[in-house]
């Protein structure tokens, strides 16, 4: 269900071949950025411009910046990046790829034995050159990097019920630390979509006492149903058939399919989660299931490093329930981890090139 923001200023695609390519304008991918253009590395953001909190009215839990429109914060963050000599760039990767390797001099570090104590997640060993990656926008576009950072975030699926979708991000909510302030006590109702909703419903109850569970086919034992029983939790059985729209635009309640109509203003409901990986399959990136089959997510280590040389990713691409701030925590992470590896690889091409007499690539 992305939501795309209103559209801002691109910059021009640069020639040549940059430090790092960001893939995703959000967050993460900006805050990485920010911390690579501040160490004057030169870096390029590819901003789809469909954030997965575009919907929302603001950005919550962030401190200083608690309840800023997320285009707004998005629009900051824009730029700060510009501000230090990072490049934006509105538009869809088709395709991320590694590409050949840039030529070291011929005494490189073959042979001595200084090679290989870069960190292991850095690139590909000295010997082999500096890594690249051509990265193809769907316009046809294309440009160089160092490295890449994916920071695309996520795609939450809701449910197939009617009349859902249109009220995501407002009457239909996910986390109770980015909206249940919003939402307090008013009458919520959680559609459960297996056991991580369990715990959702325990989370929301906390903001509100008129609480019900629609269990819709998913099982839900009887030690649960007490637990339930002792916080006030109503739990309904019958099947839900659709959201019933107020004539204001808003919710109204839940059908069921014995027809009854259940009174409700806001609906929660835990999302499938899924990674955007589109135009990224090039890579070979690792991805791995969410636990109770709530979605998947690339698989990352410390500071985002992946099994791919030179690729790193942050946010919910690898995170799915990061808020905002973590997620951007995250990013400014990445970016200096990518920061002190190119600083390695730097010094190992001009080591190189020293001891050949030629200049470093």
């Amino acid at each position: 269900m992305p939501v795309t923001t209103a559209a801002y200023a691109t910059d021009t695609l640069p020639g040549g071949t940059v430090d790092t390519v960001v893939i995703g304008g959000g967050a993460a991918g900006l805050n990485g950025a920010l911390m690579l253009a501040r160490s004057r590395r030169s870096v390029v953001v590819i901003d789809s411009g469909t954030p997965r909190n575009a919907p929302a009215e603001g950005v919550h839990g962030l401190l200083g910046l608690d309840g800023t429109p997320p285009a707004e914060l998005y629009e900051r963050g824009r730029e700060e990046v510009r501000r230090y000599g990072g490049v934006i760039v509105s538009g869809e990767v088709a395709c991320a790829e590694p590409a050949a390797p840039s030529a070291l001099p011929a005494s490189s570090a073959e042979g001595d034995p200084s090679a290989g104590n870069a960190p292991s997640t850095e690139a590909t060993p000295p010997a082999e050159g500096d890594p690249r990656f051509t990265v193809t926008l769907a316009d046809g576009r294309t440009l160089t990097a160092r490295r890449l950072l994916v920071a695309t975030g996520l795609r939450d699926v809701l449910p197939d019920v009617p009349g859902l979708a249109e009220h995501w991000g407002h009457g239909v909510v996910h986390c109770p630390y980015c909206h249940g302030w919003e939402v307090r006590d008013e009458p919520i109702g959680v559609l459960a979509v297996g056991p991580a909703s369990v715990h959702h419903a325990l989370l929301f109850r906390q903001l509100t006492d008129d609480l019900v569970y629609f269990t819709r086919g998913t099982e839900l034992d009887e030690d649960t149903r007490t637990r339930f029983a002792a916080r006030d939790i109503r739990v309904v059985d019958t099947p839900v058939v659709e959201v019933v729209r107020a004539d204001g635009g808003g919710i109204a309640g839940v059908r069921l399919a014995d027809g009854q109509v259940v009174a409700r203003s806001v609906l929660a409901v835990a999302t499938l989660m899924r990674a955007r990986t589109e135009g990224l399959e090039g890579l070979g990136l690792p991805i791995e299931d969410l636990p109770d089959g709530m979605g998947r997510r690339f698989a990352a280590g410390m500071a985002g490093a992946t099994d791919v040389p030179g690729v790193w990713v942050a946010g919910n691409a690898t995170d799915p329930t990061a808020q905002v701030g973590a997620a951007a925590a995250a990013g400014a992470l990445a970016g200096a981890h990518i920061n002190a590896l190119l600083a390695i690889a730097d010094t190992d091409a001009a080591l190189a090139a020293a001891k050949s007499g030629a200049t470093a690539v």
